[in-house]
C-alpha cells in the first residue's frame, strides 16, 4: 500500500476538521433558527429581551464591588429577568437587584444570586455540560416541546424560563429534576 506524502495527510486533516467545525456551526445555527422562529415571543419582543439583557449586564459591571467580587449572570425572558451567580454579601445580592429593577421595561425579577465566593472555571464548564445535557433530554421527550424552553445552569442548579402552560411547566421540571447532576431545579416560567 502506498503511504501518503505527509504535506497531504496533514492538509487533508486540516481540511476535515474545518469541515467538521462548519458542519457543527451549521447545525447550532439550525437550531438556534428553529428556536427563535419557534419562540411564542414575537420577534420584537425576543429583540427587546436581548437588549434588555445586555444593558442589566452593562449597568452591574459598572458597579465596581460587583465587577470585582461577584459573577452574576442576566438572563431576560418576555421581559423577566432571571438574575444568577454569587456574591460576597447579602447587600451586594440586593445592590444587583436594585440595578436590574432600576433598566425600564423590566416587567419582573427572579433575584436567584447566592450568597458565597464565584464559582471556578471548572464548575461553569461542567455547567455548560450540564445545561447541554438538559437541554437535550427537553428537546428528546415527547411529552412537552423543549423548543419553547430557556434553560440556564448555575452551579448545577437549573433555572427553568419561557412561556408555557401549567402543564408544559409540570412536565419539564419532572424531565429536568431527573438528570443526573442536577442538584435543584428553580421555574421561573410565564404560565400561558
Amino acid at each position: 500500500m502506498k503511504r501518503l506524502p505527509a504535506k497531504l495527510l496533514l492538509s487533508s486533516l486540516l481540511a476535515l476538521s474545518l469541515l467538521q467545525g462548519c458542519a457543527v456551526a451549521v447545525v447550532g445555527a439550525g437550531v438556534t433558527a428553529a428556536s427563535a422562529a419557534h419562540d411564542r415571543r414575537t420577534v420584537g419582543t425576543q429583540l427587546d429581551d436581548t437588549t434588555l439583557e445586555s444593558k442589566i449586564s452593562a449597568k452591574l459591571a459598572e458597579h465596581e464591588g460587583i465587577k470585582e467580587f461577584a459573577h452574576i449572570n442576566v438572563h431576560v425572558f418576555n421581559g423577566v429577568a432571571l438574575l444568577v451567580g454569587q456574591t460576597p454579601s447579602e447587600s451586594m445580592k440586593r445592590e444587583a437587584q436594585q440595578i436590574a429593577e432600576s433598566i425600564p421595561n423590566v416587567n419582573k425579577l427572579h433575584n436567584q444570586i447566592r450568597i458565597g465566593e464565584p464559582t471556578k472555571t471548572s464548575t461553569r464548564t461542567h455547567d455548560v455540560w450540564l445545561a447541554t445535557k438538559v437541554k437535550t433530554n427537553l428537546l428528546t421527550n415527547k411529552r412537552v416541546d423543549g423548543l419553547h424552553i430557556e434553560v440556564i445552569v448555575e452551579d448545577a442548579e437549573v433555572f427553568l424560563m419561557g412561556l408555557v402552560t401549567e402543564q408544559e411547566s409540570d412536565i419539564a421540571v419532572d424531565i429536568v429534576r431527573n438528570v443526573g447532576g442536577v442538584a435543584r431545579v428553580v421555574k421561573a416560567f410565564e404560565i400561558l
